[in-house]
């Protein structure tokens, strides 16, 4: 849900039954406009001006000659004045019509610009997705909002880089990465003179996020993350007392003013001072850590939103002193369904603490529950307090819900996250068990029901509780999970063979490899120890993810039905990664959790 900078105009993507519509209206409620978007997935939506409104979403695709698929974005541009639909990069057939980031928007001599990062294409090779980084390479472009017409702003020259813009679309700074060396270098304006710095990143966990928070400084977000003078090179961490896990920039000016703080539960920390106040009489007026989503220009009117206990979500709308709840996410979901939940930590076998989530069934008693634990994606991720809707399905039907943030994830610093780096199927599979057990000594659940459900790297952890470890769990649930490390390392690597990228590098740090083919991994990978299962396994994939390949679980369930364990498999047809369509989301609870039923039911 996005203001446009006067804030008399609210957009939201509105969904009714499968059917979804980009809808914009005035403060009186009066639809201005409703553009049907199908079944698209609508990733993000940003103003330029009041009369501009981008829409950008994903499709999985296949291009060129690589024999896989990938996720690509678009950006159409809807003029609000005359209803037109503009295609960004449509009007230009020497640029891939796809956008890869967007920087900002610009208005010059009356006409509407924005700033988006696209893919050349060449007359003699077209685009080569197998190749992506060697014969294409992101570029910048000025495109016109109305016309689709683009301009080269800057040339990516080959190598992946990063841009930082002003308001009125100068390039301040750039950065450039060399994924052979892992070298990253930041340099104030277009290409000019001698980096600022140089930083050795092999895996990648570096980048320019644009402007600081005053002119002339930029954000450069890495493990510390730092905001560096374009003057003097000078520089200094944007906070001393905290983890960072977002930036929040002010979209018309484009500096930093304030940013999203890691923790058990999510919270903003606003530099700015109007917006601070505004956070501050919010908590006050509504209780609990309302979020600042959009607002004006001139702050007066914004939107917020809340969630926890007793609140699936709501959107709030401000208008001056006035505050009214607006729109709700899960309108159909009573109060009355949602379970309670808290913070738990508990030691790992070798004493590291270790934070998690705890989600209780609504009406029943804490005492010898059914257990479903979650554990999450990334791995280098965590869950935080909170409306989960994968948590609450579960405990809207008698389960306690687990939500370990085991060793590796990013909830408690660099440190706590390198922990886990080599850990794969090791201590970050026994942190989740130890955590059953304390909950088990406190007498909260009932360690003999228990079932074990996860997605992409929690869909991994999954499998391996019921062939890694046995005696734990009455059954598994895997969404677009990992089932065998070496065939997944293997996948990562570039269609001609190379694997110095810092993808590579990252996910063999983690999985603890030193080559591909590492054969330590045999036993760690569920799809090689099948004939070891000691509880049933449900496998669910969707047919487009290009994060997990779908192949995964068609190799695990081959794997099961020749060791002769049960096993069951459903593919979502259309469905990625992220489960990013509605009918996905329902089809995917639907089936894991009349599984669990099946094999621990709650009664």
């Amino acid at each position: 849900m996005s203001l446009s900078p006067s804030g008399e105009k609210v957009a939201y993507v509105a969904t009714t039954g499968d059917s979804r519509q980009v809808v914009v209206k005035d403060l009186a409620d009066k639809v201005l406009i409703a553009a049907p978007v199908g079944d698209n997935k609508v990733r993000q939506l940003d103003w330029a001006g009041d009369d501009h409104l981008l829409i950008t979403a994903s499709s999985t695709q296949a291009l060129g000659s690589f024999s896989g698929t990938q996720e690509f974005s678009q950006t159409l541009s809807l003029n609000l004045i005359t209803n037109a639909v503009t295609v960004v990069f449509g009007a230009s057939p020497a640029i891939l019509h796809a956008t890869f980031g967007y920087l900002g928007a610009v208005q010059q001599s009356g006409r509407w610009y924005g700033y988006f990062e696209g893919i050349p294409l060449t007359k003699t090779r077209g685009f080569d997705s197998g190749s992506l980084g060697a014969n294409n390479f992101v570029n910048l472009y000025r495109v016109d909002l109305d016309s689709g017409v683009a301009e080269l702003a800057a040339s990516g020259a080959q190598r992946p880089h990063e841009w930082a813009l002003d308001p009125s679309g100068l390039i301040v700074a750039h950065a450039e990465y060399t994924e052979a060396s892992g070298v990253w270098a930041l340099q104030a304006g277009e290409r000019t003179g001698a980096p600022l710095v140089s930083l050795t990143q092999p895996l990648g966990e570096v980048g320019l996020r644009g402007l600081g928070r005053a002119p002339g400084t930029v954000l450069v977000d890495k493990e510390t993350p730092e905001e560096w003078s374009l003057a003097d090179g000078g520089h200094a961490p944007v906070i001393t007392d905290g983890l960072i896990e977002g930036y929040i920039h002010d979209p018309s000016t484009g500096l930093l003013v304030g940013v999203w703080l890691m923790g058990d539960r999510p919270e903003q920390r606003f530099f700015e001072p109007r917006l601070a106040a505004r956070q501050a009489a919010y908590r006050k007026a509504l209780g609990g850590e309302p979020k600042l989503i959009s607002w004006s220009a001139d702050y007066r009117r914004m939107v917020l939103f809340t969630e926890g206990d007793g609140d699936a979500g709501t959107y709030w709308l401000v208008d001056g002193k006035a505050v009214r709840a607006y729109a709700y996410p899960y309108p159909d979901i009573p109060d009355l369904n949602l379970g309670a939940t808290r913070v738990v930590s508990y030691k790992a076998a070798d004493g590291l603490e270790i934070h998690g989530v705890l989600t209780l069934p609504p009406g029943r008693d804490p005492k010898g529950l059914p257990l479903v634990v979650l554990p999450h994606g990334g791995p280098q991720g965590h869950d935080s307090q909170g409306f989960d809707w994968m948590a609450q399905a579960f405990a809207g039907r008698g389960y306690a819900v687990f939500q370990p943030n085991f060793r590796g994830s990013d909830d408690q610093g660099v440190a706590f996250r390198d922990a886990g780096f080599g850990e794969w199927g090791r201590k970050m599979q026994t942190d989740i068990s130890d955590g059953v057990a304390d909950l088990a000594r406190q007498g909260l659940i009932d360690p003999k029901r228990a079932c074990i459900v996860g997605w992409s790297y929690g869909g991994y952890a999954a499998q391996a509780g019921v062939t890694v470890q046995q005696g734990l769990y009455r059954c598994a649930v895997s969404y677009g999970g990992i089932s065998d490390l070496n065939a997944f390392l293997f996948w990562l690597a570039p269609a001609d063979g190379d694997d110095r990228t810092a993808r590579a590098r990252y996910e063999r740090k983690f999985i603890g490899a030193k080559t591909n083919d590492d054969p330590a991994l045999k036993d760690l990978s569920p799809a090689r120890l099948a004939d070891r299962a000691d509880a049933p396994v449900l496998l669910i994939h969707g047919a487009d993810d290009t994060i997990v390949p779908i192949a995964q679980s068609q190799q695990m369930q081959r794997a099961l039905q020749k060791a002769g364990k049960p096993v069951d498999f459903v593919q979502l047809k259309g469905e990625d990664h992220w489960l990013s369509r509605d009918t996905s989301r329902k089809a995917m609870l639907e089936a894991a959790v009349a599984f669990v039923a099946r094999y621990n039911p709650a009664e």
